[in-house]
């Protein structure tokens, strides 16, 4: 596959489909091919299915050449988290104790993205059951930051990030839990999104009420976010998030970006963290003034903001306990020990405690509620610093610049938590490298169902401030 290819847009591939002049199996030849060449490099499948995937680009071609009516993804390479099921191919939930699961159904969003004419490939790693902000697991191993190898490509979607950065496939399906989309997409360089609550169907969720995780789009560019969106919204029966959610036109709003006047925006550095790192803050600062250069109206927010850290995890551990209470009870020895130790912390919540944490998520709700009063956006970093360590410890504390700090997810990503919560829109864009030649990402949070509004700002942003021109040195892969 060549360079150029590999790095094609979603949008620039479905057409040139169409057109005749590209056929499906030559993409997915050279796909298939780049990712069994980057699996030393970089580990981020756990599962490829080359026979399947080539028997789906023939199909694709043959209906290419009768002239049949084409979906909006017609021939294009997808690849599913391992978190996701997919029918006949293998979904392990990075866990040994599922490692030879083979699901017999789709959920909806697979569905729609199949029909709309992607093809699957291959299936990319999740720490166990996704809890972690880094991308490993004992099915696996580590999977590494697609710009520097001595980096973790973080999590918990690190497998579809670090592929979609390093060109492997145009379309990924990750999932955001506690930031699981954002926080690797703004560490290796791509657009992750998790959208408003009941946007996307979860028709597999166990909590069709309480969910405060999503299955998202991750793509290269902002435009192929929206692509896939199209695909992907919609109300399902199964979830009742969905049910009477108003369609968007997700291409229209990224389309022909050329100011943002009229759109309010407010801007924070911190948000409940203390530290921020030097080359994040200069970023940010820049990402700022191009919002104001495009027209928008910048405020800075200053409301007072409490670490949402203890929160989150009541509500998602206590989940968690509920969906996996059994596993660890018959499988604890060959279960992650990072999943457990975090499982055993949560053992003893009591109803009470549990409950608290369900008004507390509310509360939270209408809190950031009335930090967008009067605002269309609020922007504010995705990560406090680049990528972590390859061997980082989930529960030692991190560095930033220098400084020893706090937790992970008190120091690196307290960005990204409250709004799984909430239900808030939020997309992470990249905005630029660090002193070492990682990428950082700018958050824009949106109001609930406003997520055409995040497409927009997100699409102009991105128009100022180009990124998809920048890749990786992978030498392996692009020889």
């Amino acid at each position: 596959m060549s360079t150029d290819l590999a790095y094609a847009t979603a949008l620039e591939l479905a057409h040139r489909i169409r057109r005749r002049d590209l056929s499906p199996v030559e993409v997915m030849r050279a796909t298939l091919d780049r990712a069994e060449r980057s699996q030393p490099v970089l580990n981020a499948f756990v599962t490829l299915c080359p026979e399947a995937a080539m028997a789906g680009a023939r199909a694709a071609e043959r209906a290419v050449m009768r002239g049949d009516a084409l979906g909006l993804l017609h021939g294009l390479p997808l690849s599913v988290k391992d978190l996701v099921p997919t029918a006949g191919v293998r979904t392990t939930y990075g866990s040994l104790i599922y490692r030879n699961h083979v699901p017999a159904q789709d959920p909806v969003v697979i569905q729609r993205l199949k029909q709309a004419g992607a093809i699957l490939f291959g299936k990319t790693t999740t720490p166990e059951f996704g809890q972690q902000p880094l991308t490993r697991s004992r099915v696996f191993g580590e999977t590494r930051n697609a710009w520097s190898a001595t980096r973790t490509a973080a999590g918990s979607s690190g497998g579809a990030a670090a592929a979609v950065a390093a060109g492997i496939g145009v379309l990924a399906v990750a999932s955001d839990g506690g930031g699981s989309t954002r926080i690797p997409a703004a560490a290796n360089g791509v657009v992750g999104f998790k959208q408003s609550l009941g946007t996307v169907p979860q028709d597999w969720a166990h909590d069709a009420f309480g969910n405060i995780s999503y299955v998202t789009p991750m793509t290269r560019t902002v435009a192929d976010t929206a692509l896939m969106l199209s695909v992907m919204a919609g109300p399902s029966e199964a979830d009742p998030q969905t049910i009477g959610r108003p369609s968007q036109d997700y291409l229209a709003a990224v389309q022909d970006q050329h100011d943002l006047k009229g759109l309010r925006l407010g801007f924070r550095a911190l948000l409940g963290n203390t530290v921020l790192g030097a080359d994040m803050r200069r970023l940010f600062e820049q990402a700022v003034a191009t919002l104001a250069e495009a027209g928008a109206e910048l405020s800075e927010c200053t409301h007072d903001v409490e670490h949402v850290e203890r929160l989150w995890f009541i509500v998602n551990a206590s989940y968690r306990r509920a969906q996996y209470g059994h596993l660890i009870a018959e499988h604890r020895a060959i279960m992650c020990p990072t999943f457990l130790r975090q499982m055993d912390a949560a053992a003893d919540y009591s109803a009470a405690e549990l409950y608290d944490g369900i008004l507390m998520r509310s509360r939270l709700y209408r809190q950031v509620q009335g930090w967008l009063e009067g605002l269309d956006a609020i922007v504010m970093p995705t990560l406090s610093r680049a990528a972590l360590p390859l061997d980082q410890d989930f529960f030692a504390p991190i560095e930033i610049d220098n400084q020893v700090t706090d937790t992970i997810r008190r120091a690196w990503y307290p960005y990204t938590m409250p709004f799984n919560l909430t239900g808030h829109p939020a997309i992470s864009v990249p905005c630029g490298f660090d002193s070492d030649g990682l990428p950082l990402g700018l958050q824009i949070l949106g109001r609930p169902g406003a997520d055409a509004t995040v497409l927009r700002l997100a699409a102009a942003f991105e128009q100022r401030r180009p990124w998809a021109q920048h890749r990786p040195h992978l030498p392996e892969l692009d020889a």
